[in-house]
């Protein structure tokens, strides 16, 4: 991230509108308690990130989820968690993550550095907060240069927004009480290079990626299916390697490794310390990606019903 100010979520439903606030499910606004999903209206709007249940001026439809274990469902009913009164003023700050599609159909992940403070050694999509005056796309291709040193040129690419996830960190209330608190757009990115030409370019940050992937379809599609927050330990399917193929990057360099399926297939454990696996919110993304697969009988080709960068 290359400063400290944030766009903030307001939310706009039923007449009433304000600020969103930290450690409230914003999912829940526009929901019943027994649900965690919601069409919503949602965009940049006066130097805000505005979710609403009514269309407005250069504003989008998307999904919106919660996990169905995510912490703000239950702060209300455990007073002892709520979060230090220093974090509920502080809001809900909006993030961006980019699905960036190869030609070649693969999708690349990042695992999040081990030092970092929020998520370490879980493998997402590169992604951040979205800073005053950026529009959702400019963040989602400055924090991809940022993090992997991959910059892509206009006219390579093309895109669409994917669904909006509320992101809630520690994921479990078992872990400690709410330390932040995101609505995250996932972009998807459709590339007209291939992976291979496309890493040929990566100059990863190792400050926020310890390794990198570019994963095939068959390994997404059983990544998504995974459940988290269930107990229950899964296994990897017949159809896919043991392992998969990965770029480390310590000590300025990076090396090729492979690291297990499995671990891929981790879930959110229900209790304890977390464990490296891939996040909640991407599997949402990826499953909404896997959506748009179907729909077409195939990976989308670049430029298929999606908007090019203006």
């Amino acid at each position: 991230m290359a400063g400290l100010a944030r766009v903030l979520v307001h939310v706009r439903c039923g007449g009433a509108e304000g600020p969103a606030r930290f450690g409230q499910s914003v999912t829940g606004a526009f929901c019943r308690a027994h649900e965690d999903a919601a069409l919503v209206h949602c965009g940049l709007d006066r130097g805000r990130f505005l979710l609403s249940d009514e269309a407005f001026p250069g504003s989008t439809t998307a999904l919106l989820k919660r996990p169905s274990f995510c912490p703000a469902k239950r702060l209300g009913e455990l007073p002892a968690t709520d979060p230090p009164g220093e974090l509920r003023g502080q809001g809900v700050a909006a993030g961006v993550a980019v699905l960036l599609q190869a030609s070649t159909g693969r999708i690349l992940l990042t695992r999040r550095a081990s030092t970092l403070h929020i998520f370490p050694n879980v493998w997402v999509p590169p992604g951040g907060h979205v800073e005053p005056g950026e529009e959702l796309l400019a963040v989602g291709l400055r924090e991809l240069e940022e993090e992997t040193g991959l910059r892509l040129q206009d006219g390579t690419f093309s895109w669409r927004t994917l669904g909006l996830w509320e992101s809630i960190y520690p994921p479990m209330l078992s872990q400690g009480p709410p330390r932040r608190h995101h609505i995250v757009t996932y972009l998807l990115l459709l590339s007209t290079e291939s992976h291979q030409r496309l890493e040929g370019r990566m100059r990863p940050s190792e400050s926020e990626v310890s390794a990198y992937a570019w994963l095939e379809p068959k390994v997404l599609a059983a990544i998504a299916a995974t459940q988290d927050g269930d107990e229950r330990l899964g296994s990897v399917p017949r159809a896919l390697p043991d392992t998969v193929g990965i770029t480390e990057v310590s000590g300025g360099s990076c090396s090729a490794a492979r690291l297990p399926t499995a671990t891929l297939l981790s879930t959110a454990p229900a209790r304890g310390e977390d464990v490296e696996r891939v996040s909640t919110g991407t599997k949402f993304a990826l499953g909404l990606w896997l959506e748009s697969v179907q729909g077409t009988g195939g990976i989308p080709a670049p430029g298929a019903g999606i908007k090019s960068p203006e």
